[in-house]
């Protein structure tokens, strides 16, 4: 297929008028038969990339699709277009209609088929999908495949293995935010061949980008009432917690304002009511954990304010890209206060699983007689659901654990175990450690005296001449950053005597910001770099 056909497609058929930077880039590595991760903003596309791909060739679609409401949202706009039949497959449609959408699938008649990964739980399911021999599977939010990403979800972990017993169809993986680890980690994850990696436009000009600082928890809590108090309506207010989700709704509402609390304490029905009810106006302000946010899409958000930091820039990122979808000013405030780390610094540290957890698991999947469910390891060794996740993710990556596209898990090859474990739990640790960097990465943008919009496109790969312009540091004059004269300019690939391979992501004033392979983000003073020869550019090739 040409760049005309891809184009004549998407106008006739799906009523594009031209195409989003990265998309015809992406259509085009699909028609090849290339695996492809494409890494494009909201609003760049993301749908109509897979749906005129499937219009330009035989065979099947599958969506991996995270939410209920989002795959129907879909399906809507698939018929609407009049290109072919969609449908749904999840837990809220009856055996009748679950049987006619995969029916319609195998005769064809049903173009795209919508599913949430959990429903691979039923090997009827897979074996019916097989038997329709699907061309082409998507993998939508794919940075929930990655550890590394921000919205985990363990039923991910396994496609990749789903996607094989399916014949490995072309695979295309899509997500809105995911830095240079996490895109990594989604082929990985995946199982993804040679693919073509697709990344465009990270950066959101109209998003206003600010920090103010606090040392008094009741300060910071007054600034942030009054903050929204001012600020154009609807906007956003994201708390790390549910009683502080709670807390901040009430005295909203006591200002005045109509404020609703979100959390994943709530039923699902009173969770699905609000959601509404700010999706219609009729909640000017929404006060939530980071269990709200996946699909929606409301273009007229004005603001997004958090009053607890995030655990990452890539979950900063994707909760801020919630504004200004319209194109229309926006403004991102961070409420910033440096003891409120401590809360991610104690998740990143704890969990672990010591070396002989890791032997029980493993000795647990060696001595069973066949597939085990993570069930029933979990009676048997008598450890949580987290500690054994880890557990078997690890002891895969160990080589010893395969996953089966049940869920189930087999042991792939006998191997010594305690060798096994010590591998595994060194793994882990190397994990955790890049957590840890990660909420480092997250504290440097919260104290970045530069300009904010430079560091979070660096972080995600992208070269940025500051001044933006549009963040309070480049307002009050802060903006510039000297890294014109670097040794090893952003994105060079470098080796440290002691840290090994990494990758260049910033520089902040007198130090450089490497990403590690193995040891997270570091930072180090560039005059001792170039003064002693510590790094050197890694050889091409």
């Amino acid at each position: 297929m040409t760049a005309k056909d891809i184009h004549r497609v998407a106008r006739d058929d799906f009523g594009y008028a031209e195409l989003k930077p990265g998309q015809e880039e992406a259509i085009s590595s699909i028609l090849a038969g290339r695996d492809t991760l494409a890494v494009i903003p909201t609003g760049g596309g993301k749908s109509a990339i897979y749906q005129i791909a499937s219009a330009l060739f035989d065979g099947p679609t599958v969506v991996i699709s995270p939410l209920i409401a989002l795959q129907r949202d879909q399906v809507e706009a698939i018929e609407g277009m009049d290109v072919g039949g969609a449908a749904v497959v999840n837990s809220t449609e009856g055996k009748g209609e679950r049987e006619d959408a995969i029916e319609g699938f195998r005769e064809h008649d049903v173009n795209f088929l919508f599913m949430a990964p959990e429903q691979f739980n039923d090997e009827t399911l897979l074996d019916e999908l097989r038997e329709a021999k699907p061309a082409l599977f998507v993998v939508d939010e794919a940075h929930a495949v990655s550890e590394w990403g921000h919205d985990f979800r363990p039923d991910y972990l396994r496609l990749g293995a789903v996607i094989e017993a399916l014949g490995h169809p072309t695979v295309l993986a899509l997500t809105a935010t995911a830095s240079p680890p996490t895109r990594d980690d989604i082929v990985r994850q995946l199982g993804m061949h040679d693919p073509a990696v697709v990344v465009r436009g990270f950066d959101r000009p109209n998003i206003w980008l600010g920090v103010e600082r606090y040392h008094d928890e009741r300060a910071k809590r007054d600034a942030l009432l009054e903050g929204v108090e001012a600020a154009e309506r609807p906007g956003i207010v994201y708390a790390a917690t549910k009683k502080h989700a709670e807390e901040i709704a009430e005295d909203l509402r006591e200002r005045g304002i109509r404020a609703a609390h979100y959390h994943a304490g709530m039923p699902a029905k009173a969770r699905r009511e609000t959601q509404d009810d700010f999706m219609n106006d009729d909640i000017e302000v929404i006060v939530a954990t980071i269990a709200f946010g996946m699909g929606i899409d409301k273009s007229n958000v004005r603001f997004v304010f958090h009053y607890d930091i995030s655990d990452s820039i890539d979950s900063y990122y994707q909760e801020i890209g919630r504004a200004g979808r319209d194109g229309e000013p926006a403004r991102a405030l961070l409420f910033y206060r440096p003891e409120d780390l401590a809360l991610h610094r104690f998740f990143a540290g704890g969990g672990k699983v010591d070396i002989e957890e890791m032997e029980t698991v493993a000795r647990a999947v060696d001595e069973a007689e066949g597939p085990v469910s993570p069930g029933d390891l979990r009676d048997e060794t008598e450890l949580s659901a987290a500690k054994v996740s880890t557990a078997v993710t690890r002891l895969e990556e160990a080589g010893m654990i395969e996953t089966l596209s049940t869920g189930e898990l087999v042991e792939e090859r006998h191997v010594d175990i305690e060798g096994a474990a010590v591998e595994a739990v060194e793994s882990e640790e190397r994990y955790r450690e890049f957590e840890r960097s990660r909420i480092d990465m997250m504290r440097g943008y919260a104290e970045e005296y530069g300009c904010r919009r430079e560091y979070i496109l660096n972080y995600f790969g992208e070269a940025y001449d500051a001044p933006c312009g549009n963040c309070d540091n480049c307002e009050a004059g802060h903006g510039v950053q000297s890294a014109e004269e670097a040794v090893f300019p952003i994105n060079t690939r470098v080796v440290h005597q002691t840290l090994g391979p990494g990758l260049v992501e910033r520089y902040e004033g007198d130090t450089m910001v490497v990403l590690f392979d193995e040891g997270g983000y570091k930072m180090l003073a560039t005059d001792l770099v170039v003064g002693t020869g510590v790094l050197t550019a890694e050889p091409a090739g």
